[in-house]
């Protein structure tokens, strides 16, 4: 516990911006059509003018309002209707209530955007702060991956259970793709990797899941669950992962790592074979 590591983020952690700038440039001729209703007292007429040479034009405007097509978000129209969001952009007029009822329409005609494409930029920007929670999982498996590396030790990555009918077996419904696996000459070692800076009932589902199936893969000859985790937030649960290393042997951190490499020198790496 006192080796826990308050973070694992690097200054890449915060913003993709190569993730963001796809994503604006995927709909870059839209928002280039779109940038035309800027500062137009007459906005209806101008949707009319775009509508006319390409309706398609409209079907990206739920980013403006931080929306993801993908979403599916269901809103009430103004006929007190429960419609979804993209059925507003199948007409002029469902683009103008989008506009008006959002109050696009006014920040459209205040001149206070000079360009959405730098508009939705931003957007995208702030939308990226959501995966944050998924990139710091990455980091530590990056983290891993290099340690690995360094002590030339072969690997495979996102490896599911289905793989060996013995695991499938024992887990049952169970199903799991692990992190990592490594093969020796004397087990195969299937991984899990993660990191929690911040405490929460994940890490209690995390430890409950973990200490659930690691006796069910250890049951089977020649191979072994090790749960590779860090973080402080493992000291709001510290119970959870003190119950859980009670039943699950092989548990490291990114200090005493170095145990579970020297356990695999010792047994003698195995390629692995994909």
């Amino acid at each position: 516990m006192s080796q826990l590591r308050e973070t694992n983020q690097t200054l890449d952690f915060f913003c993709d911006f190569g993730k963001i700038g796809q994503h604006v440039e995927d709909i870059r001729l839209s928002l280039c059509m779109l940038n035309s209703l800027l500062g137009m007292n007459d906005l209806r007429k101008a949707v009319e003018t775009i509508w006319r040479r390409d309706p398609s034009a409209f079907s990206v405007m739920n980013i403006l309002i931080a929306v993801r097509n993908n979403e599916n978000k269901k809103v009430m129209d103004s006929l007190d209707r429960c419609v979804e969001l993209d059925s507003l952009f199948t007409s002029v007029d469902g683009v103008m209530e989008f506009l008006e009822k959002t109050g696009l329409a006014h920040l459209f005609q205040s001149n206070r955007i000079n360009n959405l494409i730098d508009y939705v930029f931003g957007v995208e920007t702030g939308l990226d702060t959501n995966a944050r929670k998924n990139r710091s999982g990455h980091l530590m498996e990056n983290k891993v991956k290099r340690i690995l590396e360094q002590n030339q030790i072969d690997y495979r990555q996102e490896v599911s259970s289905k793989e060996w009918p013995a695991i499938t077996k024992v887990l049952g419904n169970d199903m799991k793709r692990f992190d990592f696996v490594v093969q020796t000459a004397v087990k195969i070692y299937l991984i899990e990797v993660n990191f929690y800076s911040d405490g929460g009932s994940k890490l209690n589902e995390v430890a409950r899941s973990y200490s659930d199936i690691a006796p069910k893969i250890n049951s089977v000859p020649g191979f072994e669950f090790v749960w590779i985790t860090d973080g402080i937030g493992w000291k709001k649960a510290a119970n959870k992962l003190q119950e859980a290393y009670s039943i699950i042997p092989s548990i490291y951190n990114l200090t005493d790592i170095t145990e579970f490499i020297q356990i695999v020198k010792k047994d003698g790496i195995k390629k692995c074979m994909g």
